[in-house]
C-alpha cells in the first residue's frame, strides 16, 4: 500500500529504456519515502522473459499481466489493468514514459482515478508543501518539475490530496542504473480476466508497422546541434560536414526546427529528444530553458555563439565567441587535416 509504481512499456518482450530509467528514479524516491518500489508489465508471452530486465533496478514487486490481447498495446485493456490494479494497491506515486504509449495511457488512468497528471517532467523530487490558503501542511509530496509558459519558467507542481501522484517523463531525462543484478523482488502473475473485461478487447490490431529512428541522437557520444543562428537549411550542411569528420550526430533546437532549418526528429529539448553525449557542440543556439533541459547532462558542452551573453554560455564548459560562418569551417578544416 502507498508504494511507488512504474508502468513498464514493452515491445514484445523487451522493456523500453525509458521504463528502466524511471525504475532507477522510482527506487530513489521509494528509498526517500521508506516504501517499496513496484512495477507493472502487461503483454503477451512475457512471463519468464522480462523479469531480468526489471528486477535488477531494485524492484520489490513486479506485477505481470500476460494475455494475448495485451500485445501489441491498445488503450482499453491496458487502462483496465492499471485502473483496477491501482484501486487494489492504492499507490502514492505512479511514473510512466512520456512517449506514444505513456501519453495515451497516463491521462486515461489519471482521469479514471481523478488523480491528476503532470506531463513531460524534467525532474522529480520529494518535499514538503504548505497550502497557506487552506492552512494545511503536507510532508513527502512528489515535486513534479517541468518548464512552463514556453520555457520561460520552471514550474514545480504538487498534488496534495489525490492519489496516485502521476507524472510522465521523456526518455533520456533520467539515467538508468542497475541497483543489483541479483536483486530478489517478488513476481506476481495476475489472472488478467479479473482485471480486464472481455468488452475491453473490442479493438483488434490488424497490421502494425514500426519504423526505426533515422538518427542515433540518444546513443551518440558526440552531438553537434544547430540553432536559429545557423541561418538556413544550407547552414546545417556545415554541421553535417563537421559531424562526418567527428563521427557525430546532428541535432537542432526548436527554433531551428520551427524555421525549417532541420527536421523535427532532430529536435533536442523539452519537446524533443533528451541527450547525454560525452561532447555537445552547440552552434548558434541561444539556450532557451527548454533546450537546456534536453542536453544539460552532457559531459562537455562547447558553445559556438556570436553573442557572449547567450544563456547557453552560462552552462558551457568552453565558449567560442564568433559566428558559425567563421568558426565551423575552421573546425572542419582542422579535423580534416588531423584525422588522416
Amino acid at each position: 500500500m502507498n508504494n511507488v509504481f512504474v508502468y513498464c512499456e514493452l515491445e514484445g518482450t523487451t522493456v523500453a529504456e525509458v521504463s528502466q530509467e524511471l525504475l532507477t528514479k522510482g527506487r530513489k524516491l521509494a528509498n526517500e519515502l521508506g516504501v517499496q518500489l513496484e512495477a507493472v508489465a502487461a503483454g503477451a508471452g512475457i512471463t519468464g522473459n522480462i523479469e531480468s530486465q526489471i528486477l535488477p533496478y531494485g524492484v520489490d514487486r513486479l506485477h505481470i499481466f500476460d494475455a494475448p490481447g495485451l500485445s501489441p498495446y491498445t488503450s482499453l485493456p491496458h487502462t483496465a489493468v492499471m485502473v483496477n490494479l491501482f484501486k487494489e494497491e492504492q499507490p502514492q506515486i505512479c511514473l510512466m514514459g512520456a512517449d506514444v504509449v505513456g501519453r495515451d495511457l497516463g491521462p486515461r488512468v489519471s482521469s479514471a482515478l481523478h488523480s491528476g497528471l503532470t506531463a513531460d517532467c524534467t525532474a522529480l523530487e520529494i518535499g514538503p508543501h504548505d497550502d497557506k490558503k487552506a492552512g494545511k501542511h503536507y510532508d513527502n509530496l512528489l515535486y513534479q518539475i517541468r518548464p512552463a509558459f514556453g520555457g520561460n519558467i520552471v514550474a514545480t507542481i504538487v498534488n496534495p490530496e489525490n492519489r496516485p501522484q502521476m507524472a510522465t517523463v521523456r526518455s533520456g531525462v533520467m539515467k538508468a542504473e542497475v541497483l543489483d543484478p541479483n536483486y530478489k523482488g517478488e513476481v506476481v502473475v495476475h489472472d488478467v480476466a479479473k482485471y480486464v473485461p472481455e468488452t475491453e478487447y473490442v479493438v483488434k490490431v490488424i497490421d502494425r508497422h514500426v519504423e526505426k529512428a533515422k538518427n542515433n541522437l540518444k546513443g551518440a557520444s558526440i552531438v553537434i546541434a544547430g540553432g536559429y543562428g545557423m541561418g538556413s537549411r544550407e547552414g546545417f550542411d556545415m554541421l553535417y560536414e563537421l559531424a562526418h569528420e567527428l563521427h557525430a550526430e546532428v541535432g537542432g533546437s526548436r527554433a531551428a526546427v520551427d524555421a525549417g532549418f532541420c527536421d523535427h526528429d532532430l529536435q533536442i529539448g523539452q519537446t524533443g529528444v533528451t541527450v547525454r553525449p560525452k561532447v555537445y557542440i552547440a552552434c548558434g543556439i541561444s539556450g532557451a530553458i527548454q533546450h537546456i533541459a534536453g542536453m544539460k547532462e552532457s559531459g562537455i558542452i562547447i558553445s559556438v555563439n556570436s553573442d557572449p551573453n547567450a544563456p547557453i554560455n552560462a552552462i558551457a564548459d568552453y565558449v567560442i565567441n564568433g559566428t558559425v560562418e567563421e568558426v565551423v569551417p575552421k573546425l572542419i578544416k582542422y579535423y580534416k587535416q588531423n584525422s588522416k
